[in-house]
């Protein structure tokens, strides 16, 4: 497979990830599980990106998203750490971690990307100012379609750009990874699920009610995972 056979198919699911991050369709596709597993299909190994994306999970918990608060852009990053990490073989034992690296350093980078695409957005509304005080429909709807279309540039740039430096980056690591593969895999486990207890721990104990969905929860991924 050629590097840009590689990046074409990710980078478009990165722009459709990260417009439903904000823009549309918020359908949670954006969410590292769901993200990095899509990746991992398409690079031949949906259960390997499935893994990156657990641990990708445990990090963008930590995330609040409110209004026009800054936070990381978890859909296209999570397209990026699930196919690192999906296309290298299980020997790897740097792999998931460096992958996670690239995915949270992306994760970074889209922040500012939205930041961008936002002040971008207020420009345009700024010169159809007249037309939008006036309820225009026209007006409203192609200030809507050029801030879809922005965004969904934006995600498919983001993530194209962000494999086209870790790409080779990754292999070069990885060919001089002297770290075993039990440390290695523990040191992701352990930070990820220090900032995904956190994350659960500053709900639970602030929200009313919330430790008993907590428990249920547990109790009925037990009882399934019990099942199957």
């Amino acid at each position: 497979m050629t590097l840009l056979a590689f990046l074409l198919p990710l980078a478009m699911l990165g722009a459709l990830v990260g417009l439903d991050v904000v823009s549309f369709p918020q359908a949670m596709l954006s969410r590292p599980l769901a993200a990095a597993t899509f990746a991992g299909a398409l690079v031949g190994h949906p259960g390997k990106g499935l893994v990156a994306g657990a641990v990708l999970e445990m990090f963008a918990l930590e995330t609040q998203m409110f209004g026009a608060s800054r936070y990381p852009e978890w859909g296209s990053a999570s397209v990026v750490g699930g196919a690192l990490f999906a296309v290298h073989d299980d020997a790897s034992a740097g792999a998931l971690l460096v992958a996670v690296f690239a995915a949270l350093v992306t994760a970074g980078a889209g922040t500012w990307t939205m930041v961008v695409h936002r002040k971008v957005i207020a420009r345009w509304a700024g010169g159809m100012r007249e037309d939008l005080a006036r309820g225009s429909i026209g007006a409203v709807t192609a200030l809507q379609l050029r801030g879809l279309t922005a965004d969904l540039v934006r995600g498919g740039l983001l993530t194209l750009g962000a494999l086209a430096v870790f790409t080779p980056l990754t292999r070069a690591i990885l060919a001089g990874w002297t770290i075993g593969a039990a440390p290695s895999r523990a040191i992701v486990v352990a930070v990820a699920g220090a900032v995904g207890l956190g994350a659960v721990w500053k709900v639970v104990h602030t929200t009313t009610g919330a430790p008993w969905y907590l428990l249920g929860g547990l109790a009925v991924g037990s009882a399934l995972l019990l099942v199957t």
